[in-house]
């Protein structure tokens, strides 16, 4: 059975570490904020200027003047900073984000990423995506496994325009987790959702990949 966006949100917090500063991507990744374990202080940043979000507000905390990149509202946690959205880059670049989750369009066998445009259709621009690959420690990718029509998004080399080349360690999909072997340049498909097998992965996976000896139920 396939998991959904939020038990897919709840694995990827179970790779969060005490004290890591932590970037959300837009959509599905956000939902990691509702699911940070209890009594574990985890630092949230924003491309926006904000280091030191929260979960998302309840109908009366809500305001409209607390956003994250992108422009949901949010709540911020005690001790948080705000600053312009230069000082939030220079974070970024300067490789003192430990780790970003990401959402993604197509995944490449070599972890190569496309998350920001599919050409033809109008995008404002790419955002912080190219940065925060570029410059997090640690970069994991969540998504449905595949897409529209059952077009695999694990494919064995993008169409679409990168955001960038060998930068995915981690992939949490609705069917599975895989994560990067640095050495082979190949996914390990180690966790399965509830009823999903390794066949059906093969199936719905256009790129290579390797399968770990004895492959966990994804643990949530």
């Amino acid at each position: 059975m396939p998991l959904t966006r939020e038990e897919i949100t709840k694995r990827a917090a179970r790779e969060l570490r005490d004290g890591f500063i932590v970037n959300l991507g837009i959509g599905m990744p956000t939902l990691v904020a509702n699911y940070v374990p209890a009594g574990m202080d985890i630092w949230l940043q924003s491309e926006n200027g904000l280091l030191g979000m929260g979960p998302f507000p309840s109908e009366a905390e809500v305001d409209a003047d607390l956003i994250n990149a992108g422009k949901q509202t949010i709540t911020a946690r005690p001790g948080a900073s705000y600053f312009s959205s230069a000082e939030s880059f220079q974070m970024i670049r300067g490789g003192h984000v430990d780790l970003t989750i990401l959402g993604a369009m197509q995944v490449s066998q070599e972890g190569d990423l496309a998350n920001w445009m599919v050409p033809g259709k109008m995008v404002k621009g790419m955002g912080g995506a190219m940065d925060l690959v570029a410059g997090a420690k640690k970069v994991i990718v969540t998504m449905e496994h595949v897409a529209k029509g059952d077009a695999p998004k694990v494919v064995k080399q993008c169409s679409l325009p990168l955001t960038g080349k060998r930068c995915v360690d981690m992939l949490i999909t609705d069917l599975c987790v895989m994560e990067m072997d640095p050495a082979k340049r190949r996914f390990v498909l180690t966790e399965l959702a509830p009823g999903v097998t390794v066949e059906e992965i093969k199936k719905k996976t256009e790129a290579e990949f390797i399968v770990a000896p004895a492959p966990k139920a994804v643990a949530l």
